[in-house]
């Protein structure tokens, strides 16, 4: 069993910089848990925090049930992967993944067993004996996972493992990654800033932003079902379109959501889920539009933009200040599936679209979890800050 569950955790700088809030989330026995968010999000603070490496201001870190908040490092019995990848240039491969059980005093027997197997798993076996400086950035890498996993720890910790290769070696390394997760069935927490990683990888998915989770979910869920505009922003590629200032018109039997010149009827599935409805039809309430580029297709049809570059499939168009991305098509109009639209509040940024039956609910507490609204997370993150003193 390895599991990890963490409770209220806060961690603010003493300069007074907000790098985690209230963080809430529980992983499973053997599940691949992603952290997705951009530099500076709090992701690297937030696996530091979980290793030892760094103090939480508040909160609690239990594995497996076991209270770890106050524990050192070594007591933890986890396992870092840094972005860096660092290894030691001085020993060859078999001596670098052998290090950590040389330190515990392994038998010659176990650390021979363990080094071959891990070197299997990683696609090492062919460069055991060979120097780091012999090596290329991808089986560097290997080396440097291997290193931290070899002494089957309770939890495995990745910070952005496939930072600095480039597109092929990524997805390479990744599917190792992968392999080696599920031969070892080990519970892995990974962070990374790239949204195709995590939804290749994740069981789960907690989109963070500046230190505040915005929402954890499976990633269907979380592509399918937003709890707010940075959700929807985070997973996808292309990312989404948006529309903002848009409002919600209605001619008497039918509702419209309308923006930058473009009106898109709402069809019975989305006015099903839209139970505010009444609230925001012909009123002064804005929301935004989130329109995903596979579910918009250039044509003959929809509403006129100015198509530009066209690439993988999609062209970037212009509509009136913005810019939209839809699927290849003959044509300068766009069509969308209706069906498929976001609403979210324009103050709020908060979903305005009920779950319906797609939605497949995970037995964690955090599917229930609802984010500040956008000028909530404004608040907390000023309140985080020292305030300047007042002159007497």
């Amino acid at each position: 069993m390895s599991s990890l569950k963490v409770k209220s955790a806060n961690k603010v700088y003493p300069s007074g910089s907000l790098a985690l809030y209230d963080i809430n989330f529980e992983t499973g026995d053997r599940e691949f848990f992603v952290i997705l968010g951009a530099d500076g999000s709090g992701k690297s603070t937030l696996l530091r925090c979980i290793a030892g490496l760094e103090d939480l201001s508040s909160g609690e870190i239990s594995i497996d049930g076991n209270a770890v908040t106050d524990e050192e490092v070594k007591q933890r019995d986890v396992a870092m992967v840094f972005k860096s990848g660092a290894i030691k240039p001085t020993l060859n491969v078999y001596d670098n993944l052998a290090y950590g059980l040389k330190l515990r005093k392994a038998s010659g027997a176990l650390i021979e067993h363990r080094v071959k197997a891990v070197a299997e798993v990683l696609g090492l076996t062919e460069v055991l004996y060979r120097m780091p400086k012999t090596l290329n950035a991808m089986q560097k890498q290997r080396v440097a996972i291997g290193r931290a996993v070899i002494r089957e720890p309770r939890l495995y910790l990745l910070d952005e493992p496939l930072a600095g290769l480039d597109g092929n070696l990524k997805a390479d390394l990744l599917n190792v990654i992968m392999n080696m997760q599920a031969r070892m069935q080990g519970t892995f927490v990974y962070a990374t800033k790239n949204s195709a990683e995590a939804m290749t990888a994740a069981t789960r998915i907690a989109v963070i932003k500046e230190g505040i989770v915005q929402q954890t979910d499976t990633p269907a869920n979380l592509y399918d079902y937003p709890v707010n505009a940075y959700a929807a922003f985070a997973v996808g590629q292309p990312t989404v379109n948006f529309l903002y200032g848009a409002v919600i018109t209605s001619d008497g039997e039918e509702f419209y959501a309308e923006a930058e010149g473009v009106k898109i009827k709402l069809t019975e599935k989305i006015i099903s889920r839209f139970e505010m409805l009444k609230q925001y039809a012909d009123a002064k309430k804005t929301v935004i539009i989130g329109i995903r580029p596979e579910d918009a297709t250039l044509g003959k049809d929809g509403f006129e933009v100015r198509a530009g570059k066209s690439a993988n499939g999609y062209t970037e168009c212009t509509l009136g200040n913005t810019v939209f991305t839809a699927r290849d098509g003959n044509g300068s109009k766009v069509s969308v599936d209706g069906d498929r639209l976001f609403i979210f509040d324009g103050q709020t940024r908060l979903t305005l679209l009920a779950r319906d039956g797609g939605y497949v609910k995970t037995p964690y507490a955090d599917a229930d979890y609802v984010p500040p609204a956008f000028d909530e997370e404004e608040e907390i993150k000023k309140r985080s800050k020292p305030q300047p003193k007042k002159k007497k």
